[in-house]
């Protein structure tokens, strides 16, 4: 029989059995199920990590008390530990722009300052950050309207501020926030520059800041202290000079803090240094690890689904050993048993992992629905994956039982009643 015929045969007889069918096709649904909606959303969610830490500014330096990237492999800190650590100032900021390596670098925090209104306007969860004349190259920022903050901002303590893009539509409307004034806690600013859309990272929006001279920010706001200024503290933003390798600034960042902090040779650093690529690597390894751990149970169910083929072929080599009896005697050879029923098992397998497919794609489409920024992706490969997961899966469980039907003596196969 040709190749086609054997596939005609083999969906008739599979459909001559539908409720069997699909139960022993069920195992293979979920297993495949399970993988393409996993890879989906980890696939999509890795590219969501890409496209918003890019937002970031992929060369920045960002010099804070903790590393960022920890864990197995890096050097486990504890709280009290990072509480002692010392403050940066911004004269280290200054410091480090004096480096061959480094373009410019400047001193950086924030803090929430809630809602903040105007004649009437609200704009809600908005961010109160201070920095000096070259954050917009460190942060990313671009000024769609008016000027960043300058040198003179920052020596002459002016209140002036730099507002991003939700806070300008939320409060200024359709009028021209430039050259207005904004009160933020007991505070008014002149409105000096108004800054481009960012969009949002990981479902909050990055465009509620406000940004003020450091100076000035360190006037009306003191430097916290204790626990807060682990992660409150100042920070230091630093950008290499073009065509200089990241982790030559990075080295000599490091070496010139070390000096300047009074470390010996033996101690290790008091700061972390920190890159858009750590927090990218330290996310991935996250996914990478559930990506792990979904596929071993989608693996268990496939092995399930496997074993539940073999079974059901089994019991229809059982049921049709008559047939295959017949069959041997008008002249079909022990290959062409085999290959009817292997071919059985493997359209069995892949009809469950078509299903699979659709449906795990199905699942993961409602979930990104579900999740605002969780967006799921399905290349081509993982489709390709399905299948192949389905066909291994049908051959390798369908081998043994097509193997016994093809060995039955033909004589005591007409005989089996």
């Amino acid at each position: 029989m040709s190749f086609f015929s054997l596939l005609g045969l083999s969906v008739v007889t599979l459909l001559h059995h539908k409720s069997r069918s699909f139960l022993t096709a069920l195992g293979i649904i979920i297993g495949v199920m399970t993988v393409i909606t996993i890879l989906s959303l980890l696939e999509g969610l890795n590219r969501k990590i890409k496209e918003e830490f890019s937002t970031l500014g992929s060369s920045t330096i960002y010099v804070q008390k903790v590393e960022w990237q920890m864990g197995p492999g890096h050097r486990q800190l504890d709280f009290e530990e990072l509480r002692k650590r010392k403050n940066f100032t911004v004269e280290d900021a200054e410091a480090l722009v004096e480096l061959p390596t480094i373009e410019t670098a400047v001193p950086s925090i924030g803090r929430g300052v809630g809602d903040l209104k105007r004649l009437g306007n609200k704009a809600q969860n908005c961010q109160l950050k201070g920095t000096a004349e070259g954050g917009d190259l460190t942060g990313n920022w671009v000024v769609e309207q008016g000027r960043f903050i300058t040198r003179e901002d920052r020596l002459h303590r002016r209140t002036v501020c730099v507002i991003g893009s939700y806070i300008a539509e939320n409060l200024f409307g359709a009028e021209n926030p430039v050259e207005q004034t904004l009160d933020v806690q007991g505070h008014r600013y002149l409105v000096v520059g108004v800054l481009e859309e960012k969009g949002a990272m990981f479902g909050n929006t990055q465009d509620n800041v406000v940004i003020i001279p450091i100076s000035t920010y360190l006037k009306y706001n003191p430097l916290p202290r204790g626990w807060r200024a682990i992660w409150s503290g100042l920070s230091i933003e630093a950008l290499p000079k073009p065509g200089v390798p990241l982790e030559k600034a990075m080295a000599d960042v490091e070496e010139l803090l070390r000096l300047r902090r009074g470390l010996h040779y033996d101690e290790d650093n008091d700061f972390g240094i920190n890159t858009q690529q750590m927090l990218m690597t330290a996310m991935q390894g996250i996914t990478s690890t559930l990506w792990i751990v979904m596929v071993g149970i989608a693996a268990i169910s496939l092995l399930v689904g496997g074993i539940g083929i073999m079974n059901t072929m089994l019991v229809s080599v059982a049921e049709r050993t008559r047939e295959i009896g017949i069959r041997k005697a008008v002249g079909a050879r022990d290959r062409d048993i085999m290959i009817q029923f292997l071919m059985e098992a493997v359209v069995l397998a892949l009809l469950g992992g078509l299903i699979g497919i659709i449906v795990g794609i199905g699942i993961a489409q409602l979930v990104s629905v579900l999740v605002d920024f969780l967006d799921a992706a399905s290349p081509w490969w993982t489709v390709v994956l399905g299948f192949g997961f389905s066909a291994a899966v049908g051959i390798f469980f369908g081998i043994y039982p097509a193997q016994k039907a093809s060995k039955l003596n033909p004589i005591d196969a007409i005989r089996y009643e």
